[in-house]
């Protein structure tokens, strides 16, 4: 009896799951043919997705089938009307939900997805395909950005390039040719070709002003972007001047697709590196009252402690890199590696400069900070060493022998394999003990002779009292 029970129920369940199936497999049909994107974009649509995932274990447990073959249906009713839509800068025109699968349309999506998948030889086969004189227009225009993208994907980007230029001369007066120019510059820019990806740049805004239609927020989008990447472009040139009157620019502009943390972060650096310090402090400080809390926040830290110090600013910049040694956050946490190296590269310059100048009291407090940071030998010996010379300086010579006894006494943490710069240190630190000893034990002789002198001249000079 139980064993047909459980019988029964296993049966249930596979019709179950049959029923549930088939309906997924004839939803997605209809939606996958209702939809006609001819714009190139950077996220394929998925038109065949994986219809079993939502089935849940059961579909394994009975060995369902987790995919079926796909027949197009013929029989839908025609759309009404067609709608152009803009999604994230990339120009998508889809049909009304009740349009006819079209096979090339469809062909094309699934070239997309497989391209998602790195499909990439039938991808290309696919693509290759819909550029055939029986296609439609606005399909072949897809496939050719759809295969210029493979190209870029498989980092053949001279392929890609010229893809890009096939599709300017075929369709000149196309809508999307500002989109083509911009991904044409990126590609220049890759291949290392700056001042040719400049001249792509620039002519999506010469594009946009030409071409006449009402999508005016699509190719707003596309003009904000390319001022991005001539900025860029001059950034990563070196050429920081230049770069920051753009990204001054694009600062200004009320735009919410600008990403205004990551460009005044840039401006920051354009203004530090052209050694502006009056900017770099002003930006940095706007930087972090708005926007602190970012992984770019140690490096802006650093550029502000360094400018302040530039400016003269000495208290400012110690509070900066203190703020920088000290400061816990979430960012921190998630990537010590990054806070550690501006930490340790700020301490370290600030701090020598300090040195430089006979500031010892501003410098010991950054070593102070700077000890704490790793306590590691290969870290902290060389920052104890400073310290025990700062020591000297601040006429503390006991202190300073206190630290140089402790480097002494932790090398044998060392191990072997210790760099001989490292390994020098401890020689240093004896070496130093022993000077100090050796100051010592001269001061207080020097000292016992001038109090010997002192009686001797006491007394020439009253020899009565001598004799008294």
């Amino acid at each position: 009896m139980n064993r047909l029970r459980e019988t029964f129920f296993v049966r249930r369940m596979i019709q179950k799951l049959a029923r549930k199936f088939i309906f997924r497999v004839t939803v997605a049909l209809f939606f996958a043919g209702n939809q006609a994107i001819f714009a190139e974009t950077n996220a394929p649509t998925e038109v065949f997705t994986n219809l079993a995932s939502g089935l849940g274990p059961e579909a394994t447990a009975f060995n369902l089938p987790t995919s079926l073959p796909v027949t197009v249906p013929t029989n839908l009713p025609t759309a009404r009307t067609a709608s152009a839509v803009t999604t994230n800068g990339n120009d998508l025109f889809q049909t009304n939900m009740l349009a006819p699968v079209d096979p090339f349309v469809q062909k094309l999506e699934t070239a997309r997805y497989l391209r998602k998948m790195r499909q990439t030889k039938v991808v290309e086969s696919l693509l290759v395909s819909l550029l055939a004189n029986e296609v439609p227009e606005e399909v072949q225009k897809s496939a050719l950005l759809e295969l210029a993208a493979v190209a870029q994907d498989e980092d053949d980007l001279l392929r890609a390039q010229q893809i890009c230029a096939q599709f300017l001369n075929r369709w000149p007066d196309d809508l999307r040719i500002p989109e083509v120019l911009l991904r044409e510059g990126r590609i220049f820019r890759q291949m290392g070709l700056h001042n040719l990806a400049l001249t792509k740049f620039y002519a999506v805004m010469t594009a946009t002003l030409t071409l006449k239609n009402d999508r005016l927020y699509y190719y707003e989008h596309l003009v904000v972007q390319a001022q991005s990447e001539i900025a860029d472009t001059h950034f990563n040139l070196g050429k920081y001047a230049d770069a920051a009157e753009y990204y001054s620019r694009l600062l200004k502009q009320d735009n919410p697709e600008i990403d205004k943390p990551q460009m005044l972060y840039k401006l920051v650096r354009c203004y530090s590196n052209t050694t502006n310090d009056d900017e770099t402090v002003a930006t940095a400080r706007d930087y972090l009252a708005h926007h602190a809390g970012t992984p770019e926040e140690p490096e802006v830290r650093f550029d502000l402690a360094t400018a302040l110090k530039g400016l003269g600013r000495n208290s400012e910049s110690l509070q900066q890199v203190l703020t920088l040694l000290q400061k816990q956050s979430a960012h921190a946490a998630e990537h010590p590696e990054d806070w550690a190296y501006w930490r340790q590269r700020a301490g370290n310059l600030i701090a020598n400069q300090f040195y430089r100048e006979g500031d010892y009291l501003r410098a010991l407090d950054i070593y102070s900070s700077l000890a704490q940071l790793d306590f590691s030998p290969q870290w902290q010996l060389p920052v104890w060493y400073q310290i025990g010379m700062t020591y000297e300086h601040l006429l503390q010579p006991q202190k300073a022998v206190e630290i140089y006894h402790q480097i002494v006494t932790r090398q044998t943490e060392l191990g072997t394999n210790a760099p001989p710069s490292l390994a020098s240190i401890a020689d240093m630190a004896r070496w130093r003990i022993g000077f100090i000893q050796w100051q010592d034990n001269a001061e207080a002789v020097n000292r016992r002779f001038a109090d010997t002198n002192a009686i001797v001249t006491a007394n020439t000079a009253n020899p009565l009292s001598n004799h008294e």
